[in-house]
């Protein structure tokens, strides 16, 4: 139901920015289409001296714009001026107005930058991602999971994941970063952050220097393979730039130490891990709470059976068999593991299935 009225209201939107970008195609089409018969029917007097209805001089009008009259010729200098005039204004107008206007709304799917530019417009704190390969696509999924407003450019029409962008209906800008037409078409002006993910350094610095040039309190996020650059770019650029290996290097240490630990990210100086506990020695019957002020462990999912417990309360007793996701810094995640008799990583077997110290593998 929510998505439903969150894609009525972009509709809605959408609607009133084509609204505002053809307003004098509308403005001309009312003039054309009201004032025109308005005149015909106060003006025109036929051969026998009869009137004519709107309805007759709306007919006459709509017939005009393909250069076939319906009324018989008369000799009035404003019914003239009417019939030379109207056939090329109208025929301007349906051609570059109603045309275009009709196509950009009913045909939006194309994701031409047309239509990107005119989607944007109703977008004010949106975030922009730069880079359709499997960085940026994951960025995009994460941040629609918390419901954000994102155009993504991309300069390659055959990236990995256009298609998948294209199916999910994210407004997709096929267009070279380095254009400077480009960012205003994403309405960066209006942007709350910009997310440059593309898979070269310098074409993701020049991003943020247009980007901040254009906005200069949007927030940037930069992708660098370059750790040392990064850190330059971070202290003088005032930006979150993130080196791929810095960031994969201690998941990748900690699980050739230890294939239990889940997820790992630096907090200051604090290594942070998370990891599942299945309650087995120690941990049943002490409480959430008890965990996390003896050995710091913030437990985050608490799984029993069936059910899967987000956040639990810190009255919570733990039972045999239940299935905690816990969050911890790396000393206080080796202290609650050698309480829970389970001090050493497991050993893989010859079936590459894990064999937990103290304990004998089943099977």
């Amino acid at each position: 139901m929510g998505g439903s009225r969150r894609h009525l209201r972009a509709n809605l939107r959408y609607l009133r920015a084509l609204v505002r970008r053809f307003r004098t195609t509308l403005v001309l089409g009312l003039a054309l289409f009201g004032g025109g018969p308005l005149l015909f029917d106060w003006r025109y007097v036929g051969p026998a001296g009869e009137r004519i209805s709107f309805g007759e001089a709306l007919h006459h009008v709509y017939f005009l714009l393909y250069g076939q009259p319906s009324l018989p010729y008369v000799h009035d200098w404003v019914i003239e001026l009417l019939n030379v005039v109207i056939p090329p204004v109208g025929i301007a107008l349906v051609a570059d107005g109603v045309v275009r206007f009709a196509y950009l709304f009913f045909a939006r799917h194309k994701n031409d930058k047309e239509w990107i530019e005119v989607v944007t417009e109703t977008m004010k704190g949106h975030v922009v991602v730069c880079g359709a390969g499997r960085v940026g696509y994951r960025v995009v999924t994460q941040l629609r999971e918390m419901g954000k407003d994102i155009v993504v450019v991309e300069k390659r029409e055959d990236a990995a994941f256009v298609s998948a962008l294209r199916d999910e209906r994210v407004p997709l800008l096929i267009d070279d970063t380095r254009s400077p037409l480009c960012l205003p078409r994403t309405n960066v002006k209006h942007a709350s952050a910009i997310v440059c993910a593309t898979d070269d350094d310098l074409a993701n610095l020049n991003i943020a220097l247009d980007a901040r040039k254009l906005n200069p309190s949007i927030r940037v996020v930069i992708r660098l393979f370059d750790e040392d650059l990064s850190g330059k770019v971070r202290d003088t650029f005032k930006a979150e730039a993130l080196s791929s290996s810095s960031l994969a290097a201690p998941a990748m240490a900690l699980a050739a130490l230890d294939p239990r630990i889940v997820h790992s990210f630096h907090l200051g100086k604090h290594l942070m891990v998370v990891s599942l506990f299945e309650a087995r020695e120690g941990l049943p019957g002490m409480s959430i709470s008890e965990v996390r002020d003896k050995f710091g462990g913030l437990a985050l999912v608490l799984q029993r059976g069936t059910d899967e417990q987000l956040h639990p309360v810190g009255e919570e007793v733990i039972r045999p068999g239940d299935v905690l996701t816990i969050q911890a810094s790396y000393q206080e995640y080796c202290r609650l593991r050698a309480h829970a008799g389970e001090a050493e990583p497991p050993i893989w077997s010859h079936q590459d299935l894990p064999v937990w110290p103290g304990h004998r593998q089943v099977g």
